[in-house]
């Protein structure tokens, strides 16, 4: 059974993972919540979605941030159904002038919307920290 929380809460937090500031974290990451994912039973289709929305807030951490980062999982609920709750927090947007110059801009920028259109709600919430970008894709 699935615990029902409360999102935003630190206790509803099941799973964190480090995010390393390098371009392969991702792959990396991507392995280690397939793996948590499996464990928690989410069918195949959702877990591919799940890891979609969690490569995709990963690279923004690592490619557009500034370090350290971080990968929440969590169970929360979505108009009374359950759904994961994925959270990147990084320390904040780097400046123009510390991006690498080999970024090309129309190689980036489809990110959020494939997010969008992966989860059931998402967001951003800037504190004294850095940023959090979170989704909730929706399980069956």
């Amino acid at each position: 059974m699935t615990p029902k929380v409360q999102a935003g809460t630190e206790q509803d937090i099941a799973h964190v993972c480090p995010v390393p500031h390098i371009p392969e974290a991702v792959a990396a990451v991507r392995r280690r919540a397939r793996t948590i994912l499996a464990d928690w039973g989410l069918p195949p289709d959702t877990a591919e979605d799940a890891l979609l929305v969690i490569s995709e807030l990963v690279t923004n951490a690592v490619t557009h941030a500034r370090p350290p980062a971080v990968l929440r999982l969590a169970w929360t609920e979505l108009d009374g159904r359950r759904a994961l709750r994925i959270e990147v927090t990084d320390a904040g947007p780097v400046s123009l002038a510390e991006r690498p110059a080999d970024l090309q801009p129309d190689e980036h920028g489809r990110g959020i919307p494939i997010v969008a259109a992966l989860s059931a709600r998402h967001g951003v919430r800037t504190h004294s920290d850095g940023v959090t970008r979170w989704a909730d894709v929706e399980a069956p």
